[in-house]
């Protein structure tokens, strides 16, 4: 496989949900090898690798993220002979391969909390955070749950709380001890040496705490109403986000160093920091490669959140650290429904190709969740239909996260889509029958030929994939930025309107139009402005400037 040592940056990463990428068996549940099946799929795109989400020993509360036995393949997915095939046949394909590492927690049946548990004299006794009831018999202090509710569960057997972030059937694990975490790297390299590429980290500020155990101070909702998920009534300043954080990060960088041309990827949270914190957890070489924060999924679409995402990817000066960008994943509402054009109900087709193209001129790493290409919306699924313990806690308020864990559709005319032969674990809805992979393949004009377009521009572009970054002041609705690498300067314009809007662009130099991957290219005036349409994009090589005081402002159009 082509890249070198550092071939993550500016790398494209489609992320898999196993349970819900290709069922190979019939038994409704997507697995390994149906994975392999369908690797053509993710090859022909032009990413760089996948990431696959768990798929290791677990009950199930939480679908692979309480894992029973972190170097065991759940039997619903396979074999350890299936995931070796995988990885070998994604590696012919020039894929890379990340797995989840996920080290905060395990599930309650994991035989490390069962012997921790147990006794307080175990081995594994401190693997887990513990600590004793206070006098009155009530919780240690005041942390929450995620998911809801107090963040510790009383354990008769030892006469004490342990703390869950999210289900009480997820205890945390102590990683400011170093046992705990030395067991953690062990699961990891047991992995790395089965040939993968590196990890995404889950949920890495929740991987530290304040050992004080201290309170978390009141946090005022801004209309004073007692909101449904109370996680939010408090500044998250001792329960998450603690300095050692650094500490454990280093460690697991220090593993991967050992495994040439592997990396880390980070997801952090959305508390209010993300950004810096994103930038910490990726300066300089002892820590991760890259991070992902979750704040650009929560929430609407409109200049000031395409304006901060395109000010956050420059850097502002921190351009050691490496971030990457995501617009949809298995935690969140589907992009093409929760950022939909601004004022609209309906996901315009022109709006999902301007989401495409904006992803992919960011600095940073991409991203790409399964179906995204498709133009996916979010599924809307009855409550007799919902599997997910965060959906049915919330529902109707929050209605969870299994709409965006809908089987991916392959055929649109065999049942389920292609995804199984027998009754999916989530229904698959009609409209995403429609949009099948099958059905976008003959379709020049489809989305899916417009990612592989998309695609095929960046790796053509240097500047595109690990070019430094400026962000550009440009009148409303547009938004734009300009990317530099080894002598090439790149200029993305963005018209986040549905009405058509002149670009005046006189100031920054001459400049070719790169080619149109959307099919609704700027047109081009006489007096040298532009004219985007409605979600328009424009893509542009600047020549340099014989004028540095002129700055980046604008653009002269070449006519070709």
């Amino acid at each position: 496989m082509a890249g070198g040592a550092e071939w993550w940056r500016g790398a494209v990463l489609y992320q898999i949900y196993p349970r819900s990428f290709s069922d190979s068996n019939g038994d409704g549940v997507g697995d390994l090898f149906g994975i392999e099946t369908r690797l053509e799929h993710i090859a022909s795109l032009g990413v760089d690798g996948i990431w696959i989400c768990p798929f290791y020993a677990s009950p199930g509360a939480d679908f692979g993220y309480d894992i029973s036995n972190h170097v065991a393949i759940d039997p619903q997915f396979g074999t350890l002979q299936d995931f070796d095939r995988l990885v070998a046949s994604a590696h012919r394909l020039g894929l890379r391969v990340l797995l989840d590492l996920v080290g905060g927690h395990t599930s309650e049946a994991h035989p490390w909390f069962q012997r921790s548990r147990a006794r307080r004299d175990s081995i594994e006794a401190d693997w887990y955070i513990w600590a004793d009831p206070q006098p009155d018999g009530s919780p240690p202090n005041n942390w929450l749950s995620v998911f809801g509710g107090p963040a510790w569960r009383w354990e008769p057997r030892r006469r004490q709380y342990y703390l869950h972030h999210f289900l009480s059937s997820q205890p945390s694990l102590n990683l400011l001890n170093p046992a705990t975490l030395d067991a953690v790297l062990e699961v990891g390299e047991f992995w790395l040496r089965r040939g993968i590429d590196g990890f995404r980290l889950d949920a890495i500020d929740f991987l530290a705490h304040d050992p004080g155990l201290r309170s978390n101070p009141a946090r005022a909702t801004p209309d004073g109403e007692i909101p449904a998920k109370l996680f939010g009534l408090q500044h998250h300043q001792h329960d998450m986000m603690h300095p050692e954080t650094l500490t454990i990060l280093a460690r697991i960088r220090a593993l991967t160093d050992r495994y040439p041309g592997t990396t880390t990827l980070g997801e952090v949270s959305s508390q209010d920091g993300a950004f810096d914190r994103l930038h910490r957890y990726t300066a300089g070489q002892g820590l991760l490669h890259m991070a992902y924060t979750l704040q650009p999924l929560r929430g609407g679409f409109d200049k000031a959140t395409v304006k901060g995402l395109i000010e956050a990817s420059s850097g502002n000066g921190r351009n050691s650290g490496w971030p990457c960008w995501s617009f949809s994943n298995h935690d969140v509402e589907r992009a093409a429904s929760r950022w939909k054009p601004p004022g609209s109900d309906i996901a315009d087709p022109r709006f999902t190709r301007l989401l495409a193209l904006l992803l992919l001129s960011l600095r940073g790493s991409v991203c790409l969740y399964q179906g995204e290409e498709l133009g996916l919306e979010q599924a809307e699924l009855a409550l007799e239909d919902i599997r997910d313990p965060f959906g049915l806690t919330y529902w109707p308020e929050f209605r969870g996260r299994d709409g965006s864990r809908t089987p991916m559709p392959w055929e649109a005319q065999r049942p389920a889509a292609g995804f199984s032969t027998g009754k999916p674990w989530l229904p698959l809805p009609a409209s995403h029958h429609a949009l099948a992979v099958d059905r976008q393949e003959g379709d020049p004009g489809s989305l899916l030929q417009v990612w592989r377009r998309a695609l095929g521009l960046r790796r053509a572009c240097p500047a595109l994939i690990h070019g430094s970054q400026e962000a550009l002041e440009l009148p409303t609705p547009l938004v734009g930025l300009v990317r530099r690498a080894e002598g090439q300067r790149i200029l993305a314009v963005f018209n986040i309107s549905e009405e058509p809007v002149i670009f005046d662009a006189l100031d920054l130099g001459r400049a070719a139009l790169l080619p149109d991957v959307t099919g609704a290219a700027p047109m081009l005036q006489r007096d040298g402005t532009a004219v985007l349409p409605p979600f328009g994009v424009m893509l542009a090589l600047l020549e340099p400037t014989h004028n540095p005081a002129r700055g980046v402002a604008a653009l002269e159009i070449q006519r070709a």
